[in-house]
């Protein structure tokens, strides 16, 4: 049995324990096991794919499968019921560190939002205000993303490149715990959800369709299904787990794939100019959403600490709910909707993906050629440890 199909089979035998824990499969079906095996026979198969993967000729190939199995084994211990600490998991998962970010940093970003937002009255009314005069109609949504998605496109072709036959389709959603979600299907396709259970506004959209598609998850997962896949028969690239490393430098990839393609600048005067005329919107309202927006980028560690909280700290959910509303400016319904995802035991560490893994992509992208580092991200196998050694 080879490498890959070792992989690969472990990982649909974690996934029989815990539906969710493979995000996505597109290689061969027969190796796609999902029958019941004990714990105990993982951990064989997990020591099987061990001597596998030492004997790995390729350097990048076998670095990326070492982490990827260190993860894998520290997943069978939690599905045994053994109790690690939050930190221990999240390191152990995702090969970084909780970072716990000081409440200083949120009320600094409160203020500037304070000066930001227009009008009088409590903060949090202020900003759902303005959101609401930028926010898209639900029947509005797919239509205005078709320009946006296809400026994109051309961009990230032109400076990336893109395999041949790749595609995704856009869907509306409702009841998830996030805001969008890609499904890689195989084949160089994906399936792309939008949840409009709250209010999706113009300002973001661009951004949430680089994340999840044009040169973000999407592109990424496609490409390296091109490159990895077909042309050098890494068939572990075929498949994409939940708690895994490959998920910090997934993450950090879409996090940074606006900036990869635009600047401020011209993401601003694309918004204010053709965006809102095709939305129907006041382009004052939406420079003043994005001035906003701007000043909330401080509140991005908010979903970590309350995760600390919860997870590591064992504060009661009242509690936690309070900190997502205080310094998140949530209403008690957007909190319960993180709150979900934080307790979700695929999510409940994942958070972490995100800002660390956007931090550490910003920083290697800052100490390099910034499209070079993000091309190389985009088709090679790299690590978070990698990673932190790009950003110096």
């Amino acid at each position: 049995m080879q490498t890959a199909e070792r992989y690969i089979r472990l990982a649909h035998g974690i996934d029989a324990h815990e539906a969710g824990y493979i995000d996505g499969y597109g290689g061969p079906a027969e190796w796609a096991e999902r029958t019941l095996r004990s714990l105990n026979t993982l951990n064989d198969e997990a020591d099987s794919l061990a001597a596998s993967v030492a004997a790995e000729s390729s350097a990048a190939r076998r670095t990326f499968l070492e982490v990827q199995l260190r993860a894998m084994r520290v997943k069978l211990r939690l599905l045994a019921g053994e109790a690690l600490d939050y930190a221990e998991e999240v390191h152990g998962l995702y090969d970084i560190l909780p970072l716990k970010t000081p409440e200083s940093t949120f009320q600094a970003a409160l203020d500037a939002m304070n000066a930001a937002l227009p009008g009088s009255g409590p903060l949090l009314e202020r900003q759902d205000r303005l959101r609401d005069r930028v926010a898209l109609e639900r029947g509005d949504i797919l239509r205005v993303a078709q320009p946006i998605l296809s400026e994109l496109r051309a961009r990230t072709a032109q400076r990336f490149g893109l395999p041949d036959g790749e595609s995704f389709t856009l869907e509306l959603v409702q009841d998830k715990p996030w805001g969008g979600y890609n499904w890689p299907l195989g084949d160089l396709k994906s399936r792309i959800d939008i949840n409009t259970d709250f209010p999706v506004p113009l300002p973001n959209l661009p951004d949430l369709m680089a994340h999840e598609g044009y040169p973000g998850h999407h592109t990424e997962h496609a490409t390296k299904e091109a490159r990895l896949v077909r042309e050098r028969g890494w068939y572990e690239h075929s498949l994409q787990i939940i708690n895994a490393p490959e998920c910090v430098v997934s993450e950090g990839i879409a996090v940074n794939a606006l900036r990869a393609l635009m600047s401020e600048q011209e993401l601003r005067d694309w918004l204010t100019g053709e965006l809102s005329a095709v939305a129907g919107f006041d382009p004052g309202d939406v420079a003043a959403f994005l001035s906003a927006a701007g000043a909330r980028e401080g509140l991005n560690g908010v979903s970590g600490n309350a995760a600390l909280l919860l997870h590591q700290d064992g504060r009661p959910e009242s509690e936690v709910l309070d900190y997502l509303m205080t310094y998140g400016l949530n209403t008690p319904e957007r909190a319960r909707q993180s709150l979900s995802f934080l307790q979700s035991p695929s999510y409940r560490s994942y958070i972490y993906t995100y800002t660390v893994g956007g931090e550490l992509v910003q920083a290697a992208m800052a100490a390099g050629d910034a499209g070079q580092v993000f091309g190389r991200l985009l088709t090679e196998p790299l690590t978070p440890g990698q990673l932190a050694q790009m950003a110096g």
